[in-house]
């Protein structure tokens, strides 16, 4: 298997209160969520907009957790809310009007939307960064065994403390993985290493990583 080169990031910041809306004490596993990862023009522009847009989101019962920033690119975004109702918020994802609101507010990419359900998640990770990790896996379980197996001591170790772990609500085979990283160069390292293949290999990874790290934004 290869792996993917690109560290070249962007991602999630699940900080003590994110946002009105959520705050890190109320977060607690099992939860669904939609991650909405896009660039746009200028992000001042765009937040004003979006902000002027969460009457909308609540309505279709979608509240903010947090807008990340790309570590090399400001205005790469990833969006992430929790959600009460998936079928919900895919229509809402779906109804031609987000559409014309994200393009009107800047917005120049293709988005790319995902949905998971976070079946652990660790409150006591705060920081400013994180990384986040997608991999298609054979058998989730097998996969979360394995997991488990390498420990939260030799990620410690690695400069990554476990936020949180999610599967795919479309594909449950679709792993999610959260960190909060306290070492970049270490996390950077440990990610591209021999050894670190070798156990994604022996979970059931059965294609390549999408490796994405964000910054809070403000």
């Amino acid at each position: 298997m290869k792996y993917s080169k690109k560290i070249g990031f962007a991602f999630l910041t699940l900080i003590c209160c994110f946002s009105a809306a959520v705050c890190m004490a109320q977060l607690t596993a099992p939860f669904d969520i939609l991650e909405i990862n896009h660039t746009v023009k200028d992000y001042a522009v765009w937040r004003k907009a979006f902000d002027q847009d969460s009457t909308i989101q609540k309505a279709n019962g979608m509240s903010l957790i947090t807008v990340g920033k790309g570590l090399e690119k400001a205005n790469d975004l990833s969006v992430v809310f929790m959600l009460a109702d998936v079928a919900k918020a895919k229509a809402f994802v779906a109804d031609p009007r987000l559409k014309d609101v994200m393009e009107k507010n800047g917005v120049i990419s293709k988005p790319d939307i995902s949905y998971f359900k976070i079946v652990r998640f660790n409150p006591e990770a705060k920081g400013t960064q994180w990384m986040t990790i997608v991999v298609p896996v054979k058998d989730f379980d097998a996969w979360l065994k394995v997991f488990d197996e390498e420990g939260t001591a030799k990620r410690t170790s690695e400069g990554m403390i476990d936020l949180a772990i999610g599967r795919g609500i479309d594909n449950p085979n679709l792993v999610y993985i959260v960190f909060d990283i306290k070492d970049l160069n270490k996390a950077k390292a440990a990610i591209e290493s021999n050894e670190k293949k070798q156990t994604m290999m022996k979970s059931g990874v059965v294609g390549p990583p999408k490796i994405a790290v964000y910054n809070a934004a403000e």
